[in-house]
């Protein structure tokens, strides 16, 4: 086995058979075991390898804290599903757009103390929209 492929077995063993990885991670551990990656490629799995072997903390979906997606495109609020994007859609410039609409929702259903879920956030979202919440002073 090569070390590629020895790096790739360690990573899905301490992610939860991967499920535990961001998507474009997920991505690059396929390439990486297909044979299609670049010296760029290579260190970028040897970064998520290292980054696994210290406690793997999942990338923010577009750079949202405390947002994050999955391989099938659930998208979680603080580890709660709030949503589903199709893929690859979600990484789209209109994709991130919905995205921050969803998590200033989910921002605003913390705030009045509601639960940042499905229902809340996307199904009953008028129900919410229009309440004031008393913001802390920062």
């Amino acid at each position: 086995m090569s070390q590629l492929t020895d790096q790739c077995i360690e990573i899905l063993q301490k992610t939860n058979d991967g499920d535990d990885l961001d998507p474009n991670h997920l991505k690059l551990v396929e390439m990486a075991v297909n044979g299609h990656l670049n010296e760029r490629g290579e260190k970028a799995l040897e970064e998520l390898l290292e980054q696994v072997r210290s406690g793997y903390q999942k990338p923010w979906f577009h750079d949202i804290e405390h947002l994050t997606i999955d391989q099938e495109g659930f998208v979680y609020w603080r580890g709660k599903e709030v949503e589903h994007f199709n893929l690859p859609w979600g990484y789209s410039e209109e994709g991130k757009q919905s995205a921050e609409e969803l998590a200033a929702r989910c921002r605003h259903l913390e705030c009045l103390g509601a639960d940042a879920n499905v229902k809340n956030a996307v199904w009953s979202w008028k129900e919410f929209a229009d309440r004031e919440c008393d913001e802390p002073d920062i």
